[in-house]
């Protein structure tokens, strides 16, 4: 997958910009605070749906204008050219996809494939597990066809039975949704685990680069209920009593996690705010090697402010993982990232400064 233009309009401070992408290390510099970081933010918009630092409303729209705009075109492993634009005002938004109207965002984030590592990566391994569910469920929307409509039984089950829950039962209207929740919760905890069990190799082999102390890793799937003792829907019966008193359900998918055993390292709790970045690219560029395994392309590769999230050492190693990888590769900064200049492929070179963007050449 290569981007070849990427415009904006009305995006955080940019009134209006446009790049030229290149195959290869695009290295895009500036100051702190000139907007270079909104470039890999506006392409992790179109392809995820939301941005990597808050939500559209907060900042995002240009302050005195009404709705932000971005347009991308980009080129597939077969040669393809293709092309999607955003409009989004906050609360509602348009879109359109190779020239056709879309009317629903996962159509949209589905042809785009990007991963994204910013400075709030970290959460991946430190923070909540809905972070870590969500990094499951973007790779599996994207290799396992199966996922989405299995995702989709689920929420709605899900929330059919929250809200009789909340109206303090329901009889054969809640049996019957618990059923259903039950089949949908079930076969979506297998193309988990699943996919758990296909991003291990992937992760063995990359993990040794980026933190050789850790030793070994294993990662398994904590489904969210107690899976080895019971079936969902007895989980759900003998939950019953308790979910009715909370209003919502208190066990399932929706509550899964994302666990990683260390060999050599303590669990993600005692891991150094460094570790734990290491851990959290060396999960992303996993799951960018598995999803270039199964759809037979590399997703853009977006690293923000690398300079200031891995020092001297890291940073070599991880451009080394990412030139060996074939990838595009977005990578912004103050400056070039130590090793870029030794990398055998080609590095193009823009600078972001009062909200203009202009390519550059000379050394790295």
């Amino acid at each position: 997958m290569l981007i070849r233009r990427l415009r904006l309009d009305a995006f955080r401070r940019f009134g209006s910009a446009e790049v030229e992408f290149q195959p290869g290390f695009n290295l895009i510099t500036g100051d702190n605070g000139s907007g270079k970081t909104s470039l890999l933010e506006a392409l992790h918009l179109l392809a995820h749906g939301r941005s990597f630092r808050g939500r559209v409303r907060d900042g995002l729209v240009r302050q005195g204008d009404a709705a932000l705009q971005v347009y991308v075109e980009w080129e597939t492993e077969e040669g393809v050219s293709r092309r999607a634009g955003l409009r989004h005002g906050g609360s509602a938004w348009q879109a359109r996809l190779d020239g056709e109207e879309v009317r629903q965002l996962g159509t949209l984030c589905e042809a785009l494939a990007v991963v994204t590592f910013e400075p709030g990566s970290h959460a991946l391994v430190d923070g909540s597990s809905e972070v870590r569910r969500r990094y499951l469920d973007w790779g599996m929307f994207h290799v396992e066809h199966g996922f989405m409509p299995e995702w989709r039984r689920y929420a709605r089950a899900l929330k059919q039975r929250n809200s009789l829950l909340r109206q303090g039962g329901g009889g054969a209207q809640l049996d019957a949704w618990e059923a259903e929740l039950a089949q949908a919760g079930e076969r979506l905890t297998q193309l988990r685990e699943a996919y758990v069990a296909s991003l291990q190799p992937h992760l063995v082999r990359i993990l040794p680069l980026l933190l050789p102390a850790a030793g070994d890793i294993a990662l398994t799937l904590q489904p969210g209920w107690k899976r080895q003792e019971l079936e969902l829907a007895d989980a759900l019966l003998l939950g019953r009593d308790r979910d009715l008193a909370l209003g919502h359900t208190s066990l399932g998918p929706h509550r899964a996690d994302l666990r990683f055993a260390l060999r050599d390292l303590p669990g993600r709790e005692g891991l150094s705010r460094g570790q734990a970045k290491q851990l959290a690219l060396a999960l992303l560029l996993a799951q960018a090697a598995h999803l270039a395994e199964a759809c037979g392309e590399w997703p853009v590769l977006q690293l923000d402010d690398l300079g200031s999230e891995l020092d001297r050492r890291h940073q070599q190693r991880v451009l080394e993982v990412l030139a060996g990888s074939g990838a595009q590769v977005l990578v912004t900064g103050t400056e070039a990232p130590a090793g870029l200049a030794a990398l055998p492929r080609p590095v193009t070179m823009f600078h972001v400064e009062h909200g203009a963007v202009m390519a550059g050449s000379g050394p790295v």
